[in-house]
């Protein structure tokens, strides 16, 4: 390379130099700002975590704290009175503290299970099951008209809570007279694959109960299922 090649390209790289210089200097603060964004949005996801298993270990102290009383009424009491965030924790303590009340208040604890139904920060799940356990409580204090809408408002979620609330809806028909009726609900749950070996069971000894035959054999578990019990 001639000496003046070489000046030339020295004079290019320290053009080169220059403009990089100008340009870290008029935006260098833009990488900066990305950095600390980045730093701060790594930190406050941290103790955001660690925010959330702190109060999470909190609210199991607090239930494990309230389910220590030998007495249901007292637990259930306890229950109630510990205050949760939206979503699952309020579905599970709600359910929690239905199920202590459910034996000797029969009548309230319905009431809690289907106020929890009706709570739109409540996961969908959690309604449901809230809906299911509170038709399913003896002595309830719910008319026929009420437990049926209820039931029928599950029925096109499909899977197994549709079978679920098809055999209260049986049940109903059965209370109601309407044994053919029920017999068809209880044959279609008997019959079905989603069904759990439990609920399958169910279904088929009220069918000879009532009287009927199950018009073919029960189907096979989908792998992975329990009893529904």
């Amino acid at each position: 390379m001639s000496n003046t090649d070489s000046f030339i390209e020295e004079v290019a790289e320290e053009v080169r130099r220059d403009k990089l210089f100008k340009l870290l200097k008029r935006y260098g603060w833009i990488a900066v700002a990305a950095v600390l964004l980045l730093v701060g949005a790594t930190a406050w996801n941290e103790w955001n975590k660690s925010q959330q298993r702190q109060a999470a270990q909190a609210l199991g102290d607090q239930v494990l704290n309230a389910l220590e009383s030998d007495d249901r009424a007292e637990r259930a009491a306890a229950l109630a009175a510990i205050e949760t965030p939206e979503g699952g924790a309020r579905g599970i303590l709600g359910l929690l503290a239905a199920s202590e009340a459910g034996t000797d208040a029969p009548e309230e604890a319905a009431a809690q299970l289907l106020a929890l139904a009706d709570d739109p920060n409540v996961p969908q799940v959690y309604r449901q099951i809230a809906v299911l356990k509170a038709i399913a409580l003896p002595d309830n204090g719910l008319s026929a008209e009420d437990r049926r809408s209820r039931l029928d408002g599950l029925l096109p979620g499909g899977g197994l809570v549709r079978l679920l609330a098809d055999e209260q809806l049986a049940y109903l028909d059965i209370e109601a007279g309407n044994n053919d009726a029920a017999l068809d609900r209880l044959r279609q749950i008997g019959e079905s694959a989603e069904a759990t070996i439990g609920l399958r069971q169910r279904a088929a000894q009220m069918v000879v109960a009532l009287g009927g035959e199950l018009t073919q054999a029960p189907a096979l578990p989908e792998s992975g299922q329990d009893d529904g019990n």
